[in-house]
């Protein structure tokens, strides 16, 4: 009796063993295919809005007699 309750505890044991590791997450890291590229137009056409409004109000300060 005693050794059918070990052998079941055993077999128990065995199949949570079996279980768990079956379930064990994995991380996968892969190279992309393609190169990483990053868009900076937002920020160029910022710089260029900046610079055209600059310029423009220095030529209505020029130009003040037009208006």
């Amino acid at each position: 009796m005693h050794v059918q309750k070990t052998l079941q505890s055993l077999s128990l044991f065995s199949l949570m063993a079996v279980m768990l590791s079956a379930c064990a997450p994995t991380v996968q890291v892969a190279v992309p295919n393609e190169p990483i590229t990053i868009n900076l137009n937002v920020k160029i056409e910022h710089e260029i809005l900046v610079k055209v409004d600059k310029e423009i109000d220095d030529l209505f300060e020029e130009n003040s007699d037009l208006f």
